[in-house]
C-alpha cells in the first residue's frame, strides 16, 4: 500500500509514527511536510516541521517537548546571548544547530531543500520518504494589530514569541502563489492508494501545503480516498493554539468546522473523536463519510489503533 500523509510538525509526526506501527513493512510512507514555518536565524535555514518529523520517527526527539533533539544542550545559543544577538525567544540547541548548519551548507552549495532532505533523512532514517512541500522559500506570516499598529510578522514569532496572544487577522503565506511542489509530490499524490491528513494545524500546516499551486489541485483530483483526522476534540485544540489561526479564516474550532473547511471536494472521510459524536451527522450530510473514535495520542498504540481507523474508513469510501 501506498500511503502519503501532509503533515506539519509535532501533531503531524506523532500521528507518522502511529502509522509506522500500523502498517506492514511492504506499505510505503510518503510524508509531505510543511515548509511554511521554516524561518533564517543566525544566517541558517531552519525548517521546524521537516526536523520535528525526521527527529521524531528517527527517535533522537525530546518528548516531553515534542521537538528539538534529546539530551540537548545550550552553550551556543548562551554565548549568542552573550554577543547580543537574537532572537532569544527561538531556541536552537547545540545539537539542533549542526542540522541547521549541514542544510544551510548544502543549500549554498547548489543543492535543493529535497535533496538537502534527503541526505540529512539517510542518517535518521525515518522510515518514511520525507519530501518538502516545496523547494521553493515559503513563509507564512500572520497578521495582527498592537501597540505598534498593524502589521504582519513570522508565524514563529506569532506561535513562539507571542504565544498567540494576539488576535490573529489573516494568515499570509507568503510567496505560496508562485512556489512549485517539490519534485516528487505531485507524482506521490497521484500515485497513492490513500492520502491522509493527520491532526497537523489545518490552517498553518495543512493549509500551507495545499496553498502550493497544484497540490490541493492533485488531492482533489487523484483517485485514492483522502481521510483526515481532527485536530479538534470538544470545541479545542488537542495541542497548540489552533484556535487562535481558525479564527482568522472564519472557521470555528470544532471538529465539524474543520472538516467542512476542508470540504467534500477535497476529502472523502474525516474521523473526529468519540467526544464529539454528535457532530458526525452533520459531516456527513455534507457528504463526506465520518466515525467517531478516540483521537487522542496518548501513547504509540493509541495512535496506531487512530492510523488503523483512518486506514479502514480509507477502505469503506475508496472511489
Amino acid at each position: 500500500m501506498r500511503i502519503v500523509a501532509l503533515a506539519g510538525g509535532i501533531g503531524g509526526a506523532r500521528f507518522l509514527r502511529g502509522l509506522l506501527a500500523a502498517v506492514g513493512p511492504q506499505d510505503e510512507i510518503t510524508v509531505i511536510g510543511n515548509t511554511g514555518d521554516d524561518i533564517h536565524l543566525y544566517g541558517l535555514k531552519v525548517c521546524p516541521d521537516l526536523d520535528t518529523v525526521m527527529y521524531t520517527l528517527g527517535g533522537g526527539i525530546h518528548e516531553e517537548q515534542g521537538w528539538g533533539r534529546t539530551d540537548e544542550t545550550w552553550s551556543i545559543k548562551a554565548e549568542m546571548k552573550e554577543y547580543g544577538v537574537g532572537p532569544e525567544w527561538f531556541g536552537l540547541g547545540d545539537r539542533d544547530f549542526a542540522t541547521h548548519l549541514v542544510r544551510s551548507q548544502m543549500l549554498t552549495a547548489g543543492y535543493s531543500l529535497s535533496q538537502v532532505t534527503e541526505a540529512l533523512c539517510v542518517r535518521w532514517k525515518p522510515g518514511v520518504r520525507l519530501l518538502p512541500m516545496s523547494d521553493d522559500r515559503v513563509e507564512t506570516h500572520v497578521r495582527i494589530t498592537d501597540e505598534q499598529g498593524t502589521r504582519a510578522i513570522h508565524f514563529q514569532e506569532y506561535w513562539v514569541r507571542l504565544h498567540a496572544a494576539v488576535d490573529a487577522e489573516a494568515i499570509i503565506p507568503v510567496g505560496a502563489d508562485t512556489a512549485k511542489p517539490a519534485p516528487g509530490v505531485l507524482e506521490a499524490i497521484a500515485a497513492a492508494d490513500v492520502i491522509l491528513f493527520p491532526p497537523s494545524n489545518p490552517v498553518v500546516s495543512i493549509g500551507t501545503i495545499l496553498a502550493v499551486p497544484g497540490i490541493r489541485e492533485a488531492v482533489a483530483a487523484a483517485p485514492a480516498p483522502v481521510v483526515g483526522l481532527s485536530p479538534i476534540i470538544g470545541g479545542a485544540p488537542v495541542r497548540g493554539m489552533a484556535d487562535k489561526v481558525l479564527a482568522a479564516v472564519g472557521v470555528e474550532a470544532t471538529a465539524e468546522a474543520v472538516a467542512l473547511n476542508y470540504g467534500a471536494t477535497l476529502i472523502d472521510g474525516w474521523l473526529v473523536d468519540t467526544a464529539d459524536q454528535d457532530s458526525v451527522a452533520a459531516v456527513e450530510a455534507a457528504g463526506i463519510a465520518c466515525r467517531a473514535v478516540p483521537l487522542l495520542m496518548t501513547d504509540v498504540e493509541a495512535t496506531a489503533e487512530m492510523a488503523r481507523a483512518a486506514l479502514a474508513l480509507a477502505e469503506q469510501v475508496r472511489k
